[in-house]
């Protein structure tokens, strides 16, 4: 990897390398293992939905008498919206919420029988996000996450800069040399591997940084009070959001229900039909809580929220006359939300289909290899009792690392306090000795 008299950057850098990967390592296999699971949220999903498919279509019923019993089977609680069957014969799903933030969805034949019912905050795919967004400790979990892919951010790059073989070679550069045996194998794995998915890791911890909450809310921030974008954005920041907006917010207010003055659900889930909108599409009444941004306003919306963000579309209708009011696609949005949207939609693994989930399943096997080997090769060369961290090397303070400190710092937020800390540690572990 090196000639036998390193420089003092590589030095520095490999220190680097090795204290970021120790400490991002029990983080990349919960991250990796529970991001691994979530791209395949629609089959998770559906196959938890399975009792309520398949249903005979005769006899069908319209969408206000599927209304009427899910209300009747909810006391205390009102409709918040109706999700379109995906498929024929399935049962459509009625979403309901209580005003202490309770929610249900209730399932309902095509015949108007109330199937069941579930919490949705309970649902395996919604759990997964909440382990993988926060570690189920909230804000603090949601921080940690942060501050873990900021330093392996850190960690791709010094490893990128490790990689570059000194003198130049095409064997242990762009594949391992399996002729070696030993550390030496395990240590060209590593380095081969690392390069390959190093774009990968890097596009996916990018992509899941607009949610996170420091980085997210700095983001922003400067998204509306420098006025880069108009409109709400229509993803959440933080473990109170969700991460990656996964999981429903709690209610800001609670919908009304149309009075008699007004078109019925039916005519609204008829013409959201005929929109053809990508599952899940939902039909809301007017004030409806939306999972991503303000509720609705004074007219019915039919939306699909498609973890596909290039096919989220969503139509507005007057609630007297049901005319058509308004619509807004991904097209529509500003170039700034749909870089992120399509961010969302990659780390989802939904952007194209299986194949993202694919790429996305094996670039986290292989980063949970190459960091597992990393621990490996540490410890087989680490003495007994002792760390056996790359020593400090003389005169290591190059001018463009310490930019290239700044740079990230000012990228990564978290980062840049975590250094601040650990920088401060140092000087007083120094005074002291």
């Amino acid at each position: 990897m090196a000639s036998t008299a390193p420089s003092s950057a590589y030095g520095t850098i490999w220190r680097w390398h090795f204290y970021a990967g120790l400490f991002v390592l029990p983080f990349i296999l919960i991250l990796s293992v529970t991001g691994a699971i979530y791209l395949f949220k629609p089959q998770i999903d559906r196959w938890e939905e399975r009792a309520y498919q398949g249903q005979p279509t005769a006899g069908a019923v319209s969408a206000d008498r599927q209304l009427a019993p899910a209300l009747a089977a909810s006391p205390g609680m009102r409709f918040n919206y109706y999700r379109l069957p995906e498929r024929p014969g399935d049962a459509a799903m009625i979403h309901m919420i209580a005003p202490d933030g309770a929610q249900h969805d209730i399932f309902v034949s095509p015949q108007g029988k109330v199937l069941g019912s579930r919490d949705p905050t309970a649902k395996i795919s919604e759990t997964v996000a909440r382990v993988h967004g926060s570690l189920l400790i909230g804000t603090w979990g949601d921080w940690l996450v942060e501050l873990a892919a900021s330093w392996t951010i850190v960690m791709i790059l010094t490893g990128l800069y490790l990689w570059w073989p000194r003198p130049f070679r095409l064997a242990g550069t762009l594949w391992p040399r399996l002729s070696l045996k030993g550390r030496p194998l395990l240590k060209d794995v590593h380095r081969v591997t690392g390069f390959w998915i190093a774009g990968l890791v890097l596009v996916m911890l990018a992509s899941g940084l607009p949610w996170a909450g420091a980085w997210g809310g700095a983001f922003k921030w400067a998204r509306t009070e420098l006025g880069l974008v108009k409109g709400p954005q229509d993803w959440k920041i933080g473990a109170d959001g969700g991460h990656a907006g996964h999981h429903p917010d709690m209610p800001m207010a609670m919908p009304s229900i149309s009075p008699a003055a007004e078109l019925p659900l039916s005519i609204f889930v008829a013409k959201a039909q005929q929109e053809h909108l990508a599952f899940p599409a939902l039909v809301m009444p007017p004030h409806a809580p939306q999972r991503f941004g303000p509720p609705t306003g004074d007219e019915w919306t039919a939306k699909s929220e498609a973890q596909n963000r290039w096919l989220g579309r969503q139509v507005t209708y007057d609630p007297a006359t049901g005319a058509e009011t308004g619509r807004r696609g991904f097209a529509d949005q500003h170039v700034l939300d749909r870089i992120v949207n399509t961010g969302v939609a990659w780390h989802e693994g939904q952007l194209f289909g299986w194949v993202n989930q694919l790429i996305g399943v094996l670039t986290a096997i292989a980063l949970c290899t190459i960091s597992i080997l990393g621990v490996v090769m540490w410890l087989k060369r680490k003495p007994q009792g002792a760390i056996a961290a790359p020593a400090t090397v003389a005169g290591a303070g190059k001018p463009w690392m310490i930019v290239a400190m700044f740079v990230l710092a000012l990228l990564l937020p978290l980062f840049g306090a975590s250094v601040l800390v650990l920088l401060a540690i140092d000087r007083i572990i120094s005074r002291v000795r």
